[in-house]
């Protein structure tokens, strides 16, 4: 189980307000709120350059902060990153290791360094538990290692002692899906042990996978946050069915147009197609019923729909289409 301070029970485990951070000209913070509670997995969304990488940077007590308020645990991560960083498990967007030591010492360094004990039996079965999970090579000097391995070292190193709060940032990238789906199980068991999980990502299936709650940042501002459940209703539920209704006669073009709340219908291959407002899909059903539709599916709005609600307009017209 992971360690709970009595002290902090209650409070968020990250908070920033108005978070700023300037370097020259750039400004990639600009007053970013962000509150992650006690054992949430957080998803922290958006394409590179929206200010991830730098929000957690602060967090971490690695760069500081302009102008606005962070805290972790309550404290101020840049006075007192020391302290904080022994309750902090981390991995880093792009992994640099020690050319000269194995992945295995590698991996005990990182534990000690966040005050675990490297021989004790509790961490030692942990710990070949998770090289045997991500098929890795202890024994292999780091200068060896390509991106999934140096990857592989850190996720190891993390999930290997407890934590309270892990801070990933694009932990994934370099590994095949077989590992992305170990990296997937072994979050399921820290959030089940109590921990908390900030994840920061650019991958949108990761982050519906995993999180309860979801942060979609742009432009250093977090501009939607809540449960995935309350930010669709911000996006359009997908209704596809048959032409052909229960008798084998094809609807009409004014049965169609009679259906309430309907957005974007399209004819394609005997298929009837459209979008509904996902707060007035109940009224939808009885008139879709009444018509006796054959075949219909129904999909919820995706995490890419309201990712690109807040990005369609950077993506090139060819590719949204």
């Amino acid at each position: 189980m992971c360690p709970v301070n009595a002290a902090d029970a209650g409070q968020p485990v990250i908070e920033t307000r108005g978070l700023t951070k300037h370097f020259g000209r750039v400004r990639a913070l600009d007053g970013l709120d962000l509150s992650v509670g006690r054992g949430e997995v957080h998803g922290f969304l958006g394409p590179n350059g929206a200010g991830k990488s730098t929000t957690i940077r602060v967090l971490l007590g690695l760069a500081r902060a302009t102008a606005g308020e962070a805290r972790v645990f309550g404290r101020d991560p840049w006075r007192e990153a020391s302290a904080l960083h022994r309750r902090i498990a981390t991995i880093p967007g792009d992994v640099a290791l020690w050319p000269n030591l194995s992945g295995g010492e590698t991996i005990d360094l990182l534990v000690r360094l966040r005050g675990g004990d490297a021989t004790s039996a509790a961490y030692r079965s942990r710990r070949a538990e998770l090289i045997d999970a991500f098929q890795f090579d202890p024994t292999k000097r780091a200068r060896s290692y390509s991106k999934g391995n140096r990857q592989k070292v850190a996720l190891i190193a993390a999930f290997a002692h407890p934590a309270e709060l892990y801070v990933f940032d694009e932990p994934t990238s370099g590994l095949d899906p077989l590992m992305e789906s170990v990296f997937t199980r072994q979050v399921g068991r820290v959030a089940a042990d109590g921990g908390t999980v900030l994840l920061s990502s650019h991958i949108l299936s990761e982050v519906e996978k995993l999180c309860t709650r979801i942060s979609i940042v742009r432009a250093g501002r977090v501009v939607e946050s809540g449960t995935l459940t309350e930010l669709r209703h911000l996006t359009r539920t997908s209704f596809s069915f048959e032409r052909a209704g229960a008798g084998g006669a094809m609807l009409t073009d004014a049965q169609l147009a009679g259906i309430p709340g309907v957005h974007d219908l399209a004819l394609a291959e005997g298929r009837v197609s459209f979008t509904v407002d996902s707060d007035a899909v109940a009224g939808v059903l009885p008139a879709l019923g009444a018509l006796g539709v054959q075949g219909l599916q129904v999909a919820p709005p995706s995490l890419e729909e309201l990712f690109l609600r807040h990005y369609g307009d950077l993506v090139p017209p060819a590719e949204a289409a």
